[in-house]
């Protein structure tokens, strides 16, 4: 009995002693891992919440002007970098080598810009038409006045009496006539003869006399009715001459020759290329004499004085995304340098990209340098959101723990998890906007696994 109490205690005194051990061991090892933690103090700071992307530079606009027609290059009057201005002629094709519809097209449009400028300019039409209506008028009336004495009873009476002596002298006549027969064989000495001759030939220069006297009095008649017909016809004539000119031009004859003016410059603007924009020329593809057909590349004009940056942003970000919002820039190919620009638009409408929706985003260059040249990829951040005097955490103190945020913080030389609820984030910190965490409190940036009931990592929000 008294040996096995004495082995008992024994046992009690080698499990004290491995307890000791044991409670040693863990303090040991607790003070090394504290002595391993890295700290930082909670603060106040300012925040700046970004978005990031990537984009290439490109120019605010952008033309490859190609040929319309065929043709031999005459001449190329601008160089690669050189500025030129809107409607500048930067090359041009050689007539003797254009088409026979170019070279028709030069002359309609001759004739087609003299007949507008007669249709136009002849301020004088109007008046001329009113002008001549009022003369149509006034010889109107001058031949129905000279039809009047037509009418009247001494024109009557006289050409009654006229024929009337056409009658008499023709008897005058037949009478003469049938007196002379007799002696028409005779001697053209004989004395009796001569005197019937004479006879017949006044009775004829009588009938004649009276006949003439007739047709004259008839003839006044037909020329005053004629004039009469003549001059309605000149009436109407004036008055649709003037009905076509006293409001102006025909405004759908204006619009076939402005039609036709219109076609024709279309048809010789395709025989040389000008600048749609000012800008700055950045590709030349030709040299003279080259032969060119319609589609052939010629130049290329980029407007350098606004250069833009196209990105694609998350449908998750692109509610943060908004006009004016200001953007930092860096380039690869620009070492050491920092660029800054503003959102400029912001798309409606999202695209599938890789199974993922994305919305463009273009962004404008405020402080560009000859160093920015369009084609370069840029890295793009969009500050959305500028915070002053948060509550501040380092992002990778951050665990999630059981679904919630928490940090660790070293208080009385224990680690204490404190839940948090975080607000806005930039890569490295984010704002507390609730939780126990207060101003002061040592965050531990790398707590150890064992102090973690599970989670990874802060990776955003």
């Amino acid at each position: 009995m008294k040996k096995i109490l004495i082995i008992i205690i024994a046992l009690a005194v080698v499990g004290a002693l491995i307890v000791v051990g044991v409670a040693a061991a863990q303090r040991r090892q607790q003070n090394a891992t504290l002595s391993d933690l890295q700290t930082t103090s909670a603060s106040n700071g300012s925040l700046t919440a970004t978005v990031g992307a990537t984009g290439m530079v490109h120019a605010n606009q952008t033309a490859i002007l190609t040929w319309q027609t065929s043709g031999n290059v005459a001449d190329i009057s601008v160089s690669v970098g050189e500025m030129v201005t809107a409607g500048q002629v930067l090359a041009s094709l050689d007539r003797s080598s254009l088409s026979q519809n170019v070279i028709l097209a030069q002359a309609d449009l001759i004739n087609a810009e003299q007949a507008l400028d007669d249709l136009l300019e002849d301020h004088t039409a109007a008046a001329q038409s009113l002008l001549s209506l009022y003369a149509a008028q006034q010889a109107i009336y001058t031949a129905e006045r000279a039809m009047d004495r037509f009418e009247g009873d001494d024109y009557k009476d006289s050409l009654e009496e006229g024929r009337q002596d056409v009658i008499d002298r023709q008897d005058d006549l037949d009478a003469a006539q049938e007196d002379f027969e007799p002696y028409a064989d005779w001697d053209p000495t004989n004395d009796t003869r001569q005197r019937y001759e004479q006879e017949l030939i006044d009775a004829q220069n009588a009938y004649d006399e009276a006949v003439r006297i007739v047709d004259l009095l008839e003839l006044e008649q037909q020329t005053a009715q004629a004039n009469l017909e003549a001059g309605n016809a000149s009436l109407q004539a004036a008055q649709r001459a003037y009905d076509r000119l006293k409001d102006g031009p025909n405004a759908d004859y204006v619009t076939v020759i402005e039609t036709r003016i219109t076609d024709a410059h279309a048809t010789l603007d395709t025989t040389q290329l000008s600048a749609p924009f000012a800008g700055t020329v950045t590709e030349v593809y030709l040299k003279p004499a080259d032969r060119v057909t319609p589609g052939t590349t010629a130049i290329r004009i980029d407007n350098l004085s606004r250069l833009e940056v196209d990105v694609q942003v998350s449908e998750v970000d692109i509610n943060r995304i908004e006009v004016d919002q200001e953007v930092t820039l860096t380039f690869d190919a620009i070492l050491d340098k920092e660029y800054h620009g503003t959102v400029s638009q912001v798309a409606r409408v999202g695209t599938i990209v890789q199974g993922v929706v994305q919305f463009n985003v273009t962004v404008v260059l405020t402080d560009a340098d000859e160093d920015v040249r369009p084609g370069m990829t840029a890295a793009v951040n969009i500050i959305v959101e500028q915070l002053d005097g948060v509550l501040l955490v380092p992002n990778r103190a951050v665990r999630l723990v059981d679904g919630k945020r928490v940090v660790y913080i070293l208080k009385d030389q224990q680690l204490e998890a404190v839940q948090i609820t975080l607000g806005s984030t930039s890569d490295l910190e984010s704002e507390v906007i609730e939780g126990d965490l207060n101003v002061g409190d040592l965050i531990v940036l790398n707590p150890p696994q064992d102090y973690e009931a599970s989670g990874s990592p802060f990776m955003g929000r």
